[in-house]
């Protein structure tokens, strides 16, 4: 399963679910909490990567995630989303690594992007090379610019579902991820 789908079943996963595995967490059940961790690792794994892109870091925003919702599980409310309350701390301790480290910092720009299903080569090269040059360009932009636009487009998440995330009005979501789709439009006029 790709990784915006496995975020996307994430954003859509059975929120009573989630309120009975953290009522259950809250009651000292470990399997609950496995559950949980095995449930969202991967989303929030790229949550952090998106906004850090560097494997490493996101690994360690994982950990540091984890271990935050173990210590603080009695202060998520459940008339909201856990997928939303805890992609929230991910984002927000990726934005807090990055200040830590002096803001942002020059990123990596090798990123091993996988080509094409088609057995055409040349197709596979351009599409590989699209492909970087978008990630390249993403890697470029301003922290709030790439978290709105993985989150819509890497996550799938929907405009309500951002908004929980990242506090917001819908309004406002909707705008920063306008704005940021033209100054990335910008960016990549030639493509």
């Amino acid at each position: 399963m790709s990784a915006p789908t496995l975020a996307r079943a994430a954003c859509t996963s059975d929120d009573d679910d989630d309120r009975v595995l953290v009522e259950r967490c809250r009651h000292g059940d470990r399997e609950a909490f496995t559950a949980l961790v095995v449930r969202y690792q991967r989303p929030i794994y790229n949550a952090a990567f998106w906004v850090l892109h560097k494997a490493e870091d996101a690994s360690d925003i994982s950990q540091i995630v984890f271990l935050k919702v173990a210590e603080r599980l009695d202060d998520y409310d459940p008339k909201y989303k856990f997928f939303s309350w805890i992609y929230r701390i991910a984002v927000n301790e990726s934005l807090n690594l990055l200040r830590r480290k002096g803001h942002e910092e020059e990123l990596d720009e090798e990123m091993d992007v996988p080509g094409a299903d088609s057995a055409d080569p040349l197709w596979q090269l351009s599409a590989a090379e699209r492909s970087k040059r978008v990630l390249s360009t993403l890697k470029s932009m301003a922290t709030n610019d790439r978290v709105v636009l993985s989150l819509r487009h890497f996550s799938e998440c929907s405009y309500q579902e951002m908004a929980q995330i990242l506090e917001l009005d819908e309004k406002t979501v909707k705008s920063r991820l306008f704005e940021a789709r033209q100054r990335l439009r910008g960016l990549l006029k030639d493509l």
